[in-house]
This record gives structure tokens, sequence and C-alpha cells, in this order.
């Protein structure tokens, strides 16, 4: 890979400076909003970023089945819900198109993106987020009284509570303990309280532990999410490019999208970061179409990318 294309921030960066230098203007980083490469394609914004935004939502066939999957185990008042992927699967972003559906349901919902929390900061925090004021004297026995008292009252009211955590792999044994006891909270009828846990696969060794085996039987619904097929890269790619503003044309080749497919292994993070930096390269190089050698130029300074010298043994 060229200098440009293995630190394409820092090379075009440099090569934009000196133009601008030679016309007498110097360039500060700060003026630029974006990858560099956002005029020279006509874009307006960044198209392949690499935090979860709901503006680019492309929907794979696995997303909506994870979401199907969510609303019907959810509308059936189910206790524990368990969505898994690898990094990068978009997990995140799920959990957000969640929230999103749910807040036109008008739920009541508790988002905690890192659980990595004791008992009672659990408890409290899940308090805080369906309006309960609660003291730090108050010990493990009130909160969880006053958390039912809550609940019950919410309940009589018609309103449906559900926890979201996100990161569950890092939630502790002992606060998943607490999770198992809250699960307890129920009616007659119905469930006070539904908790859906998206974690990376490391959550089901995570939960295979013999002292929570009581919260594992609970768990009635769960979907593992894979990557994007091969057939849905190129449509992913579009999309967000006409998102971020492409009015017309291509700038991915087929063989770039085929080497992009090899790289990532459909893994959506990765074909960001991929796509991202072929950009910057190509931009760097004056182009107007990434092909095949930018991808692999791409892969070989990229974490987690399948490097082009084993794509042979594929």
């Amino acid at each position: 890979m060229s200098n440009a294309a293995a630190t394409p921030d820092t090379a075009t960066a440099a090569q934009t400076g000196r133009k601008s230098r030679r016309r007498g203007r110097p360039v500060k980083r700060d003026d630029l909003p974006g990858p560099l490469y956002i005029r020279h394609f006509g874009l307006r914004e960044a198209p392949f970023g690499i935090t979860p935004d709901t503006d680019f939502i492309f929907t794979t066939r696995a997303h909506q089945e994870a979401l199907n999957t969510l609303l019907i185990a959810l509308k059936s008042g189910e206790g524990f819900i368990k969505i898994t992927g690898e990094v990068g699967t978009g997990k995140t972003l799920l959990c957000r198109r969640l929230l999103k559906s749910l807040a036109e349901q008008h739920c009541l919902t508790a988002y905690l993106p890192n659980p990595c929390l004791s008992p009672a900061t659990l408890l409290r925090s899940l308090a805080d987020e369906i309006g309960l004021e609660m003291t730090e004297a108050n010990d493990h026995y009130v909160l969880l009284k006053g958390l039912n008292e809550a609940l019950l009252a919410l309940a009589q009211q018609g309103r449906t509570v559900i926890v979201l955590l996100d990161e569950a792999q890092a939630i502790p044994l002992e606060a998943l303990e607490t999770l198992r006891l809250l699960s307890n909270l129920e009616t007659e009828k119905r469930k006070l309280l539904q908790i859906v846990m998206f974690g990376q696969p490391e959550l089901d060794r995570h939960l295979a532990n013999p002292a929570i085996r009581q919260l594992r039987q609970r768990i009635a619904f769960s979907f593992c999410i894979a990557g994007m097929q091969r057939d849905e890269l190129h449509h992913y790619l579009t999309h967000r490019l006409r998102q971020a503003g492409l009015v017309a044309g291509e700038l991915f080749a087929d063989d770039a999208v085929l080497a992009l497919y090899r790289a990532s292994r459909g893994t959506p993070r990765l074909v960001n970061i991929l796509a991202n930096k072929c950009l910057l390269s190509v931009f760097g190089e004056g182009g107007q179409l990434v092909r095949a050698r930018h991808v692999h130029g791409a892969a070989r300074d990229t974490e987690g990318a399948i490097r082009p010298w084993f794509w042979w043994l594929r």
C-alpha cells in the first residue's frame, strides 16, 4: 500500500496543506469537517463513520430478523431476551432502533449502555431511569422495595417497563443475580419488568456459569446477529453514499465490492473502516473509483480484516 493509503489522513492533509500554502492560505485541520475527501466526491458528510447513526440505517436480513424477534418477544411479555453478535455487527444500532420503535409504542424504557455496575449501583441506575428518587443511604432491600412499588404503579397505569442492557457480557455475576431478582417482580397476569441483553458471544459463556443457571433458564428468546450477506454489500455501500449526498454514479467498482466482502466477511464496522480508508486512498491519488487494490491496501493495516495474501485459501 502506498504511503497515502497507509496513513491517509496524514498524507492527504499534508498534500492539501502544501497546495494551500502555495496559494498563500494555511490550512487548519479543525477547518475541515470530516474526512478530506468529502468535497472531492461531492458528498455532504462522511458516509462510513463507525459511530452508530440511525440516519444511515440499512436493514440487512439479519438485523430485520433480530428486530422482529425482539418485538415479538416483548409483545409476549417474556422476562429475559438475549441478543448476541460479534464485535461490529451492529448490536448498538439495533438497540437504538428498538428504542425508537418502543418510544412510538409509549413504552417506558431504561437504557444502560455500560452495565458493568455493582448490584446497588445497577438498582439506582434503574430507579433513576424510571424517575424514582433514591438516596445513597437506601440499602439493597429498600431499593428493591421502592422499585417494586414503582413498577406496580406503572403497571396499573398500563405502562410497560423495558430495560435494555448494552455490552451485557461485562455485567458482573452479582449484578446478573440482581437482575434475576428483579425479574421475579410480577402480577398474576404479567411481568413488571422485561430485560433485553445485547452482548458479544462472551455473554453466552458468562451465562453458562452454574451460579446463575436460574437466570439462564428464564431467557425465553435468543438471537445471534450475523454479518451482512455478500449480495447485500453493494446495496449497503450505495445506500450510505446516497445518504451522505452522492447524487449519481458509483464509487466502488465490482472488484472492490468483492474484495471488501472478503476482507470484512460482511461485518458492518469493518466494512465502514475499510471503505473510509479506500476513499482516502483514491482521493490521495486524485481518482474517482475504488478498485480491489485499494481494498487490499486498506486491509493490510486494519486490525480484524482478512489480509489479501490469505484469500487464496478461502
